[in-house]
């Protein structure tokens, strides 16, 4: 987990090295241990008055794909020199008129141990066809949990903060800091 700190200077260092005419707005720079995302936003399309929701839709696909391909060399130069400053890969997105689309993202394994009780929980979604396999519905709880403890877990990772800048205060605060900014999480 980053402090709210290092993710102030994460987007204020994407603010100031995007091209100006990249998004309209940078709307939300994410990072954890391996990732930093980064979501712009983008003009909706013009659509004529009247427009059916399923030509609305194919429009705003058709815009993210335009600029998916027309930005694609600047974002991969902004994205090679960040992930050389900051040691994580970088991933791109964008929010159309309230659509909000990916275009590459990290999907990193993550090993557990799970007792029967657990596992079985994961067979019963697979059986019911909610997942092809343990992995995807182990992903499955995780998003469902995601959803609806989004206050829990936004006080969770502020208290988390919170312990890492009392952590900070401590006596072996020179060694902390000298050592993360050897890992790049200081850049």
């Amino acid at each position: 987990m980053i402090t709210s700190e290092q993710r102030e200077k994460l987007r204020g260092w994407f603010t100031g090295r995007l091209p100006d005419d990249l998004f309209q707005e940078l709307v939300e720079v994410t990072a954890d241990r391996e990732e930093i995302t980064v979501i712009g936003r983008i003009p909706a399309p013009r659509l004529a008055e009247g427009a059916s929701e399923a030509e609305r839709e194919a429009a705003v696909q058709g815009r993210v794909q335009e600029f998916r391909e027309r930005t694609r060399e600047a974002r991969i130069a902004v994205a090679r020199e960040a992930e050389h400053r900051f040691r994580r890969k970088v991933s791109w997105g964008v929010e159309c008129d309230g659509e909000r689309a990916l275009f590459t993202h990290v999907a990193a394994p993550v090993m557990t141990r799970l007792r029967q009780p657990e596992r079985q929980v994961l067979d019963t979604l697979i059986a019911a066809g909610v997942a092809r396999s343990r992995s995807d519905a182990l992903a499955w709880c995780v998003r469902l949990v995601q959803r609806h403890t989004d206050d829990w877990l936004t006080e969770l990772r502020e208290s988390l903060e919170h312990v890492q800048r009392v952590r900070a205060q401590g006596p072996d605060a020179e060694e902390v800091a000298d050592s993360s900014t050897e890992d790049g999480e200081e850049g």
